[in-house]
């Protein structure tokens, strides 16, 4: 089973957008797959209580107080971290993780935070010995986001390089509301949002 898990230093980043389409996404490929929510608001379990039994199924788990296992074996479990994630139960989260996926927002308040972060998770044991990966992506894009160039730099040059850029489009929380995702979606609107994912998508594979 891979673990992906997707974390962020506060709330407000996107996050389970980011888990829930992915879960969305790999039971959508035919993979057995889980969602573990891990926050206390549970919005990832809601989004599932949502889901249209026509739809490719997920698991539910709820770690909202302690992980569990899944109740039958998975491919894929997507976890939703609860926002400002620190401590023994950042610990445990990623030492669950083969991948650690940390939406950023484009706004220099949310990188100094992400940034820090992000220096937190290095010097966790999994992730210095090279066991989970740490994967970086630019979340709700606006088109007009100038500054967004600039704080790619930045991240870069800490050694944290965007691996994609995920627009701010009325789709995702269209989609949420019916519990689905894009990738429930092959309508030709959703093609080249779905096609921003590539890069994310191909790491996790």
């Amino acid at each position: 089973m891979k673990t992906i898990l997707v974390v962020n230093s506060k709330g407000g980043a996107g996050k389970t957008t980011i888990a829930t389409s992915l879960a969305a996404y790999f039971a959508g490929r035919g993979e057995d797959t889980g969602l573990a929510d891990a926050d206390r608001q549970k919005s990832s379990l809601s989004w599932l209580k949502r889901r249209d039994g026509s739809l490719p199924a997920i698991q539910r788990l709820d770690w909202s107080k302690e992980t569990t296992a899944p109740a039958q074996e998975l491919d894929y479990l997507i976890v939703d971290a609860p926002g400002g994630l620190r401590g023994e139960r950042m610990k445990d989260l990623v030492g669950e993780a083969d991948h650690v996926v940390v939406p950023v927002l484009p706004s220099v308040f949310d990188l100094d935070a992400s940034l820090k972060f992000l220096t937190k998770l290095e010097e966790l044991k999994r992730i210095r010995k090279g066991k989970a990966c740490i994967l970086v992506v630019a979340n709700r894009v606006n088109r007009s986001a100038s500054t967004l160039n600039s704080l790619e730099a930045r991240l870069s040059e800490a050694g944290y390089p965007v691996l994609c850029r995920i627009a701010d489009r009325i789709h995702y929380p269209r989609e949420a509301e019916q519990g689905a995702s894009i990738f429930d979606r092959r309508e030709a609107s959703v093609r080249e949002i779905r096609s921003q994912w590539t890069p994310l998508l191909q790491a996790l594979d």
